[in-house]
C-alpha cells in the first residue's frame, strides 16, 4: 500500500485569521506541521494542499511539497479529494495543518486499521476517546460518535448519543477525534456526491459518508491533540517548545 499525509491549509479562519502563518518559536505553525509529519516516518509521501499562495510559497520555498487548490471547497475531504486525484496513491491520513505537535501513535492506529483490512472492508478510518465528564459530553463542540460491536461507526452527533433515559446500564460516550485515513475511492466518490440532510443539519462532513453507505471504523485512544486556534493556544504553544 502507498501512504500519503495530506495537510489541508486554509489562510482565513474565522477564529484567528491567517493562523497557519503565525510564528511558532522561528518556524511557522503550517512547516512545523509539515515537518512533524514527515518525522513520523510513517508516509510514503506528505503533503500541503492549499488555496493560498502564501502558504503554498512557505512549504515550498523550504524544499516541501505543496498542491494548490483550484475550487473553493466547503470541507477538507473536498479540498484533499481534488488535490489527490491524480496521485498513485491507496490510503490518504487527513493531518490538521495546526497541530503541530503530532504524534506518531494514534497515526500508525489508524494506518494498522487498513494493513489489517484484507477483504477492504473499511473505507475510512478515525479515532475516539472516552469522555466521562458531564460537560464534556453534553457540549455540541466536542462530537460523540456510537459505534457498533464491531467498531464501525453508528452515527455522529453534537448532541449527548446515546441519550441517557435510563442512567444505570453503564453507557459509554466517545468523543470523535478529527483524524482520518481514507481509502482514495472513498476520497473520490465523498468530492462527487452532493450534501444530504443530516450532513446539513450537523454540519459534519463524516455524516455524508455514513449517508451514503461508506463504513468507518472506529479505533479507540487516549489521544488528545494540541491544536491552535486562538492567539491563546499559541502561547500555550510557544511554552512548550
Amino acid at each position: 500500500m502507498k501512504i500519503i499525509a495530506v495537510i489541508p491549509a486554509r489562510y482565513a479562519s474565522t477564529r484567528f485569521p491567517a493562523k497557519l502563518m503565525q510564528d511558532l518559536g522561528g518556524k511557522t505553525i503550517i512547516l512545523r506541521t509539515y515537518e512533524a509529519a514527515i518525522k513520523t516516518q510513517l508516509f510514503d509521501d506528505v503533503f500541503v494542499v492549499t488555496d493560498s499562495d502564501l502558504i503554498y510559497d512557505e512549504i515550498v520555498s523550504h524544499g516541501g511539497k505543496a498542491i494548490r487548490s483550484i475550487k473553493e471547497h466547503e470541507s477538507g475531504s473536498d479540498r484533499i479529494a481534488e488535490a489527490i486525484e491524480h496521485l498513485d496513491v491507496d490510503i490518504v491520513i487527513n493531518v490538521q495543518g495546526d497541530e503541530p505537535f503530532i504524534d506518531a501513535e494514534p497515526l500508525a492506529k489508524v494506518i494498522e486499521v487498513f494493513r489489517n483490512d484484507a477483504a477492504k472492508q473499511v473505507d475510512l478510518a478515525s479515532l475516539m476517546r472516552e469522555i466521562k465528564d458531564e460537560n464534556e459530553i453534553n457540549n455540541p463542540n466536542n462530537v460523540k460518535v456510537v459505534v457498533d460491536q464491531n467498531g464501525f461507526a453508528l452515527y455522529f452527533s453534537r448532541s449527548v448519543i446515546p441519550y441517557p433515559r435510563d442512567k444505570n446500564v453503564g453507557v459509554r460516550y466517545f468523543q470523535h477525534i478529527g483524524i482520518y485515513a481514507f481509502r482514495k475511492q472513498a476520497l473520490l466518490d465523498f468530492y462527487s456526491l452532493p450534501m444530504k440532510s443530516l450532513e446539513a443539519s450537523e454540519k459534519l462532513e463524516q455524516l455524508r459518508y455514513l449517508e451514503y453507505g461508506k463504513r468507518i471504523k472506529m479505533v479507540e485512544t487516549t489521544h488528545v491533540g494540541i491544536g491552535i486556534d486562538t492567539p491563546e493556544d499559541l502561547e500555550k504553544a510557544r511554552k512548550l517548545l
